[in-house]
């Protein structure tokens, strides 16, 4: 069973404060980044919802999980953060195409691409067509075709190149019935978290607090002339 942790502002109780508060949707909650996101927007007084697969044992990559804990939230929501992925699944990311294994590519397909996919997918029906909802879903540069000159990372460059592909279309097609929506992709950098531990002493890290920070500042300043695109955590445009 899924519950899902919303947090309420405690500067006003009254009923008119409460629908003027903006609500947020963030999926990966219990990360470094999602946590950090959360913090700050409490602080900023936000109304959020948090799903995660620690705490609330939501699998994305299985749709009826999925399904199940959309039931347990309410909506619409102003703002949402989809910031689940994984860079290694049962192995690192592959220097040659030698290395290449069916299963591990199967798997980061399944979590880095299919998961997202099925998440937009339900988080639809939680969009007022009304208002100017933002939807920011984490991808990576490694996944911009244009900007790969290195090679290599074959599972992992191609998961999030769908996954880019995902949120492109996504954006058209929400584009038809929420006019003023915006979905985007977000680089967030290399942030110091377990999942890049193995990686940072090669690339400039950001603290989760710092990412967060970033990746609001870039998400929440733009509007429907945005959806659509890639940029990363310094408000850098990315070619797909």
């Amino acid at each position: 069973m899924f519950i899902a942790r919303q947090f309420q502002s405690s500067v006003s109780t009254s009923a008119s404060m409460s629908k003027l508060m903006k609500r947020a949707l963030i999926l990966g909650a219990s990360g470094g980044i999602g946590g950090a996101v959360v913090k700050i927007l409490r602080e900023q007084h936000w109304d959020v919802t948090c799903l995660s697969r620690s705490v609330d044992q939501i699998d994305i990559t299985n749709e009826d999980s999925v399904m199940a804990a959309f039931t347990s939230v309410k909506g619409p929501f102003d703002f949402t953060l989809i910031a689940t992925g994984a860079l290694e699944i049962n192995s690192s990311p592959e220097k040659t195409v030698s290395h290449l294994l069916e299963n591990n590519m199967i798997d980061q397909f399944t979590t880095n691409a299919i998961g997202p996919a099925l998440i937009l997918k339900h988080l639809r029906s939680f969009l007022d067509k009304k208002s100017s909802p933002i939807v920011s879903v984490l991808s990576a540069r490694v996944g911009s075709i244009e900007d790969n000159k290195l090679g290599g990372w074959y599972s992992y460059r191609a998961a999030k190149a769908a996954l880019n592909q995902i949120i492109k279309s996504f954006s058209i097609e929400l584009s038809r019935t929420h006019p003023n929506a915006c979905v985007l992709a977000i680089h967030p950098g290399t942030v110091d978290t377990n999942l890049t531990n193995k990686y940072a002493s090669k690339h400039p890290t950001q603290t989760p607090a710092v990412a967060a920070k970033n990746i609001l500042d870039v998400t929440l300043n733009k509007d429907s002339s945005h959806t659509g695109r890639f940029f990363d955590w310094a408000d850098k445009e990315i070619p797909w």
